[in-house]
């Protein structure tokens, strides 16, 4: 059986429909996973060639695996959205391939196609159509989360790039990121630690930005705080992201404020796409360096009316608190705030099928 150019192996051990139920119903983020997994293999010689899904299971790799030793990889993040008339559709995925081809670059990676990228999406969903979870309200955000990723799985201890790379696509059934529903979300302000700096691979979506970010979360929880904020690492002042999410600051006056991308930001797609909603509202995004002291004064004052951090998991998020040393930033929105709910609904309507795709963000997946 072939399914947009997939060769497809089914399992012979397929999930239970009872348990099956039974974990979408309780899937947490990132826990359970769906029965297959794509896989595309490229070799120096060959290019890319093996299209399949096969059963989901362990991985073989070498001992002297590249990726094992010099942590060459990518990955990417996307959600596949179950409709009202059963349809599953997926939001703005040539961004994703995009993206993924500028961290392959990054990484010294072969490039992947719109049409392998996309056409494995297609193809795993078409055989795990089942594991795609149907809200049993707007309210709840139940999606089929993607994880494409790339490996260098030659054998091989030197340091170059690696001659073999496999590209997989697994699946796992998500509820909301954070638990709780949609509530302001404390932050720590890392004063310790740099994401990224100028010249290194903080644009690229690779696991050693998130290695590197885990010490400071760790530090956040240890403050009771829920995540945690980053710096540049030249002047110690400008405000970046969070550990896996880009930032909006929201002035009383109807401005929109993002920090803008300079290499060491990850240009999300929710990111963008938060941008073009609020000019369709009326609203007036800017990307421009934002400083601490400006986050800091603006919310003193009240000319920061709200922060909110977004994400493909965790959508859009309201940041309640900025935790720092010796200090406590607190934010007059204590609700969250009006305009980061209006663009977090709107986005979710239009993700789930709820309102027209003016746009064309929308491709069918099953």
């Amino acid at each position: 059986m072939t399914t947009s150019g997939f060769d497809v192996r089914p399992t012979a051990h397929p999930t239970d429909t009872a348990i099956r139920d039974e974990i979408l119903g309780n899937s947490g983020f990132g826990r359970y996973f769906s029965d297959h997994m794509a896989h595309i293999r490229w070799t120096a010689d060959d290019g890319w060639h093996g299209h399949e899904v096969r059963p989901y299971g362990p991985l073989t790799l070498d001992p002297a695996a590249a990726v094992l030793h010099y942590a060459q990889e990518i990955f990417e993040g996307i959600k596949a959205y179950r409709h009202a008339d059963g349809s599953v559709w997926t939001f703005r995925p040539e961004k994703n391939a995009a993206r993924f081809r500028a961290s392959a670059r990054r990484l010294a990676l072969p490039e992947l196609g719109d049409d392998d990228f996309i056409g494995s999406l297609k193809a795993l969903v078409a055989q795990d159509n089942a594991w795609v979870p149907t809200p049993a309200s707007a309210a709840e955000e139940t999606s089929l989360y993607l994880r494409p990723f790339m490996i260098a799985s030659e054998k091989f201890l030197g340091v170059r790039p690696s001659k073999e790379v496999d590209y997989y696509v697994i699946a796992s059934p998500a509820a909301a990121y954070f638990k709780g529903g949609v509530k302001p979300v404390s932050i720590w302000l890392s004063s310790n630690y740099k994401r990224a700096a100028p010249g290194g691979t903080g644009y690229a979506k690779c696991g050693g930005n998130y290695a590197a970010s885990l010490a400071a979360q760790k530090e956040a929880e240890a403050h009771g705080c829920d995540q945690v904020a980053f710096l540049d690492a030249v002047e110690n002042k400008w405000v970046e992201e969070l550990g896996g999410m880009n930032l909006f600051f929201v002035y009383r006056d109807g401005r929109i404020v993002t920090p803008k991308l300079t290499g060491t930001i990850l240009e999300g797609v929710t990111r963008d796409s938060i941008m073009q909603l609020a000019r369709d509202e009326g609203l007036t995004p800017e990307e421009r360096h934002i400083s601490i002291d400006e986050w800091r004064d603006g919310a003193a004052s009240g000319e920061i009316s709200e922060v909110f951090a977004c994400g493909t998991a965790a959508v859009v998020t309201p940041i309640g608190e900025l935790v720092g040393e010796e200090e406590r930033i607190r934010l007059a929105a204590d609700n969250g705030g009006e305009i980061g709910k209006r663009l977090r609904t709107k986005l979710l309507d239009l993700q789930y099928g709820r309102c027209e795709d003016t746009h064309g963000w929308l491709t069918r997946l099953a």
